[in-house]
């Protein structure tokens, strides 16, 4: 995934270069070029990049919880003594 992850990211930046390099000639293609790179690194790079940092991880340890609050609270007590 991680390798996935680097080959999209290169894509999109090679592309956003491309389009910024050929914008002064061909206005519209470059645009384009810049256009396209940013919906690919919003919409196909950023949930990739979000579901493979997130995917081992338990979320009911980040939720607030009754559990969650008392260990917080007693967590609190043991510091200030």
């Amino acid at each position: 995934m991680r390798i996935v992850l680097i080959i999209v990211f290169i894509a999109i930046v090679g592309s956003a270069g491309y389009g910024f390099y050929i914008r002064p000639e061909d206005f519209s293609t470059g645009e384009l070029c810049v256009g396209l790179s940013i919906v690919g690194l919003f919409f196909v790079w950023m949930p990739l990049f979000i579901y493979h940092r997130w995917r081992k991880r338990n979320f009911k340890d980040y939720m607030l919880t009754k559990e969650n609050l008392d260990k917080m609270r007693e967590k609190g007590k043991e510091e200030k003594i």
